[in-house]
């Protein structure tokens, strides 16, 4: 019986709150990295050093579990390019793959390294967890539907992309995806 999780969330965001409270209301002891207060301060490639060393030293199977959600999912999939394919289960939603804009509300983020990922991907030399999926929403800004989908086509992860969805998906759509792929 798997009783805990390793759980990355977004931007600043905390494990006992949002996602990772309906992870706990499902009986599992959350175990990650937020990204928020001292973690967040960290130089990004110590960020994915620590996530990195994490997975190895107490998720390194393939019963393990891993949730990672936007900038969280960013981390992981940059510490997946550092090690060996993950064994484990990965849930990655709406993730963070490279830079972002939204002329309509004059929004821009560039992330660390954030060609990083697509070039290894279309080199063919990232190295993809063997148990991963992907859901991002179809109008999801942020998470860019399209280059999400050109990642997971490239890696062979599958990906969902949930209608009328935005960066956060729908509470009821992310606990059904909990309670199945639980």
């Amino acid at each position: 019986m798997i009783n805990s999780i390793y759980y990355l969330p977004g931007h600043g965001g905390r494990l006992t709150t949002g996602l990772g409270e309906a992870l706990s209301q499902r009986g599992l002891a959350i175990v990650g990295r937020e990204t928020a207060g001292d973690f967040l301060g960290l130089p990004f490639l110590e960020q994915v050093a620590l996530v990195a060393a994490d997975l190895r030293a107490n998720f390194w199977s393939p019963n393990a579990l891993v949730i990672a959600n936007s900038f969280g999912a960013y981390l992981f999939l940059h510490a997946q390019a550092s090690i060996s394919p993950y064994p484990g289960r990965v849930l990655i939603l709406s993730p963070i793959i490279g830079d972002f804009q939204n002329e309509g509300i004059g929004a821009f983020f560039s992330p660390p390294y954030p060609n990083l990922l697509g070039e290894l991907a279309k080199a063919k030399v990232f190295p993809s967890p063997l148990n991963a999926q992907i859901h991002v929403g179809a109008e999801d800004w942020q998470s860019d539907p399209k280059q999400v989908q050109r990642f997971a086509e490239l890696t062979k992860i599958p990906v969902t992309v949930v209608p009328d969805a935005g960066h956060m998906l729908p509470k009821s759509y992310v606990a059904n995806l909990l309670d199945e792929w639980l």
